[in-house]
């Protein structure tokens, strides 16, 4: 299982404590995630089921690659951050 935890400024906007969720993949791990709070698809995923320009993944510290598939793996005991991404000059 994957350890995945949506950051405090994301709390503001939705409920999601820190959860642990089986997956193999960024996308199988979200969706259990989502499973129990379905409230946060839609603020991290477009309707195409691609993250958001605005959020950022990371697992294991490192942003994920694949935005639109979400096929990047997720180890056994891996640590999910799931936030916003910032922008700006």
């Amino acid at each position: 299982m994957a350890h995945v935890v949506f950051t405090s400024n994301l709390q503001q906007h939705l409920t999601v404590p820190p959860v642990d969720a089986k997956g193999r993949t960024v996308r199988e791990v979200l969706e259990a995630v989502f499973r129990a709070n379905p409230q946060a698809r839609s603020y991290v995923l477009d309707d195409q089921g691609a993250i958001r320009r605005h959020m950022i993944v990371f697992v294991n510290g490192r942003a994920i690659g694949d935005r639109s598939g979400l096929s990047d793996p997720v180890p056994e005991g891996a640590q999910v951050y799931v936030m916003q991404a910032l922008s700006g000059g």
